[in-house]
């Protein structure tokens, strides 16, 4: 009995150890409007076939706002253009979920803010990856990307930002030391 019992637990604690070891990549990102000021954070989680977003934001005007990965991990100046543009998988990737030409990797859904100005959601992505070496750009790779909200919403057809208007807030997505 005594063995089959330190058989059970020896057994038990592998497969424990080998669940810690997959545990998933998550990165914290926090939101900065163009002043600087705090807009509250994003969860970025690695998945086994993409990424899931869980953002929550405040101090957003009420109703839809664009949402979407940008290329450069660099939420500078106050208008957060060194963020470049959204993450491409290939150079002929057109903008927009709803593009029958496909979409860029950086396309997202928008998010919605309530009346008082906070948006919660949770996004899952297949277009991308936290870390480097599989087939989906990495968001997390040696130059970093950001989560960028806009002004708008998005269209999701137009290119090259569906119409979604000005960045408003940025979040640096960066490699784990």
């Amino acid at each position: 009995m005594k063995t089959l019992s330190l058989a059970f637990a020896a057994t038990l604690a592998a497969n424990s150890l080998a669940v810690a070891a997959e545990a998933p990549q998550i990165l914290t990102v926090a939101l900065k409007n163009g002043a600087g000021a705090g807009l509250g954070q994003a969860q970025i989680t690695e998945a086994p076939n993409g990424v899931l977003v869980r953002v929550e934001a405040k101090g957003l005007t009420p109703g839809w706002h664009g949402l979407h990965f940008h290329e450069k991990g660099d939420c500078s100046p106050s208008d957060f253009t060194a963020a470049g543009g959204h993450v491409h998988a290939k150079a002929t990737m057109v903008h927009g979920l709803l593009n029958p030409e496909a979409n860029e990797a950086g396309d997202l859904p928008n998010l919605f803010a309530a009346a008082d100005g906070t948006a919660t959601a949770e996004i899952f992505s297949t277009y991308v990856s936290l870390s480097t070496g599989g087939a989906r750009p990495a968001l997390a790779d040696a130059d970093g990307s950001a989560l960028v909200i806009h002004a708008g919403p998005d269209d999701h057809k137009t290119p090259p930002i569906g119409g979604a208007g000005p960045r408003i807030g940025c979040g640096v997505i960066a490699p784990k030391p």
